[in-house]
């Protein structure tokens, strides 16, 4: 998917949704901002839709939540529902990766420059979106 294609990292949260996009080459990931979900409502697709065409994506790689054995919960299924609805109004491909340490590696990388994730919880939430956008982008196929 990254032949020229900038993609959308979405690590899809209970009360946020953290994203980030991929350079043109596919090479880097970088922090996108988030977005703020409403409990009970439904998944913001058209938020996201409008996001991906603001930064210019053509694909979307969605964190998948699995749990400590590998397995899909089924939170997982709400995951796979937004990714096919993405992928039916965009036309764009859209791929799962293993998003388990991803907000973990994203907080102790907050930690290690001596910064704390007090008040940053979006900016935190859009680390791991890169984090994962970068561990796909590093993935064949």
């Amino acid at each position: 998917m990254a032949d020229g294609t900038r993609l959308l990292g979405i690590d899809y949260g209970d009360r946020r949704i953290g994203l980030a996009v991929s350079d043109p080459t596919g090479t880097i990931a970088t922090p996108a901002g988030h977005l703020v979900r409403r409990p009970g409502k439904r998944a913001p697709v058209a938020a996201l839709v409008k996001r991906a065409e603001e930064l210019g994506a053509t694909g979307f790689v969605i964190g998948l939540p699995l749990d400590a054995e590998g397995g899909e919960p089924p939170r997982a299924a709400e995951v796979r529902v937004v990714g096919a609805e993405l992928a039916k109004r965009t036309g764009y491909p859209v791929r799962y990766v293993d998003e388990r340490f991803t907000t973990a590696i994203a907080l102790r990388a907050v930690h290690a420059v001596g910064g704390s994730a007090r008040g940053r919880k979006g900016d935190v939430d859009a680390l791991a979106a890169a984090v994962l956008l970068q561990h796909a982008l590093a993935l064949p196929g």
